[in-house]
């Protein structure tokens, strides 16, 4: 089986994986609508140092008021590339005179994508490099390349490796976390349909999941696309855009601030700390058939 990889240093982010020459990976900017409009820009961006929005975008740290927008700023930042093999490229984003501007801590957040066979890895590492701790949130955002038009049909659906008795989706009021749970999407205790509708309210965004791994699958083609294990991520959030040809299956350690949020950042639900030179890796693999 013959792959490729292909990253870039904006963002830190992968841009395409071909298995056996097919794409897997959603073309960003070069796929537009029947109007000619991009469907979404990105291609599989890491959120940090917050996934979801903030209230009013706004939050308090050290008692003054910083502003972040949704997902944070290092998918729109330029990395330092590290290491650029066929098969294992990393990145480096160290905070620097403008993250301190809208997040007043000093960092460093590694990007690493490794290819084995028809396997693909994603790890981050954030590490510390101040004097104190530094509260985070983090998360992936891969985008996959799907047919629109089976999408609309209903012939895709998601599938769990275990049956899901505790699963929980959250409920969104404009892009934050309302007190209420959303209605669970689970059938059988193991599959989410989709189909043109599914994302009529935003993201569908999972927790206390019991499995490690789920599944896209097309049932009018028989065929399983991937497999994602995302074992340790608390939070697993499911989105995509209006006939787009792409589905995002992404793996989060935080969410969105609540509704009834205090608006401190390091009061976040789910916010991980960490002390001076600690660091932290969590990592998520795709597996292409």
């Amino acid at each position: 089986m013959y792959t490729q990889m292909l990253t870039s240093s904006k963002g830190g982010e992968l841009i395409s994986f071909k298995v056996n020459g097919e794409e897997k990976i959603h073309q960003g900017e070069n796929v537009v609508d029947e109007n000619g409009k991009v469907y979404w820009k990105r291609h599989s961006p890491v959120l940090f140092p917050i996934v979801g929005k903030l209230k009013k975008n706004k939050t308090l740290i050290g008692g003054r008021t910083y502003e972040l927008m949704q997902h944070g700023f290092a998918r729109d930042l330029e990395f330092e590339p590290i290491t650029k093999l066929d098969n294992f490229h990393s990145y480096v984003l160290r905070s620097n005179k403008y993250t301190l501007l809208k997040y007043p801590y000093e960092f460093e957040l590694y990007n690493t994508y490794r290819a084995e066979e028809n396997k693909l890895t994603t790890i981050y590492k954030v590490v510390n490099t101040g004097l104190i701790n530094l509260p985070f949130g983090i998360g992936g955002h891969p985008a996959f390349k799907i047919d629109a038009e089976d999408l609309n049909n209903g012939n895709y659906y998601l599938e769990f490796e275990q049956d899901e008795e505790k699963i929980h989706f959250l409920y969104l009021v404009d892009g934050l976390v309302g007190t209420d749970y959303a209605k669970n999407r689970v059938v059988e205790k193991r599959y989410i349909p989709l189909d043109a509708h599914t994302f009529d309210d935003d993201a569908l965004i999972m927790k206390s999941i019991t499995s490690n791994k789920i599944s896209l699958i097309n049932s009018a083609k028989r065929k399983r696309l991937f497999t994602m294990d995302f074992t340790g991520f608390p939070y697993l959030a499911v989105w995509s855009k209006p006939n787009a040809p792409f589905i995002c299956i992404e793996p989060w350690y935080s969410t969105a601030d609540n509704i009834k949020s205090s608006g401190v950042f390091t009061q976040k639900q789910d916010i991980i700390s960490l002390k001076p030179d600690e660091s932290f890796e969590c990592k998520y693999t795709v597996e292409f058939f």
